[in-house]
């Protein structure tokens, strides 16, 4: 008799949607950590990046300090597989990472002004290796962002919408990627190169 509850329990579950609250449950968190992994992979490559820029363009301390603050505040950040579950503790890091984004752009427009820099063999290797993480980084946000959609839908549509607010499931945060644009959009930096003296001018004593 006992037996008999139990398949008749599963049967119930499975037909209001539970088997698939919990599967799509584990397909947002499975995205979440590949998104997470290549957050961190980009964390990982910016200490090189930064060694190297100083190397030729010392003298750019506001832009050097702007991605090492913002490093800082994205490191801040406990990333734990929880934060899926936490909409204010989402928004915080989705904007950390934003601004990230942002300063590795200034850094990047800067070293367009270094022609040695940008020579450099490592430096260009630390560039491709940036630009190949935010590819990733790009890839794994869309699948997070699908997951949570065809999860928060479930969540929201009757009858499963009762099933989880009897399990407890309830709607994940997502992505706004309108507002991260904003965010990550680089200034607008110009430089102006410095005038040429003519041949054979002689230049003024200070």
């Amino acid at each position: 008799m006992r037996a008999l509850w139990i398949v008749l329990l599963t049967l119930m579950l499975s037909g209001c949607g539970y088997n698939t609250l919990q599967t799509t449950d584990e397909q947002i968190r499975a995205s979440w950590a590949e998104v997470l992994n290549q957050y961190q992979r980009r964390a990982d490559l910016i200490p090189n990046l930064m060694n190297t820029v100083k190397g030729f363009a010392a003298q750019e301390q506001t832009v050097l300090l702007g991605v090492t603050e913002a490093r800082a505040r994205v490191g801040s950040i406990q990333a734990t597989p929880e934060l899926i579950n936490d909409a204010q503790g989402f928004a915080k890091f989705q904007a950390a990472q934003g601004q990230l984004s942002s300063a590795l752009s200034r850094l990047l427009v800067v070293a367009e002004n270094y022609p040695q820099l940008k020579s450099d063999a490592n430096f260009r290797d630390l560039q491709a290796q940036l630009e190949g993480t935010e590819n990733r980084i790009t890839v794994a946000r869309n699948r997070y962002i699908k997951a949570v959609q065809e999860y928060n839908i479930i969540v929201r549509s009757f009858p499963s919408n009762l099933t989880a607010m009897m399990f407890g499931f309830s709607v994940k945060p997502s992505f706004t990627v309108e507002n991260e644009k904003e965010i990550s959009r680089p200034p607008a930096v110009s430089f102006e190169a410095p005038k040429a003296v003519p041949p054979n001018t002689a230049v003024p004593a200070k």
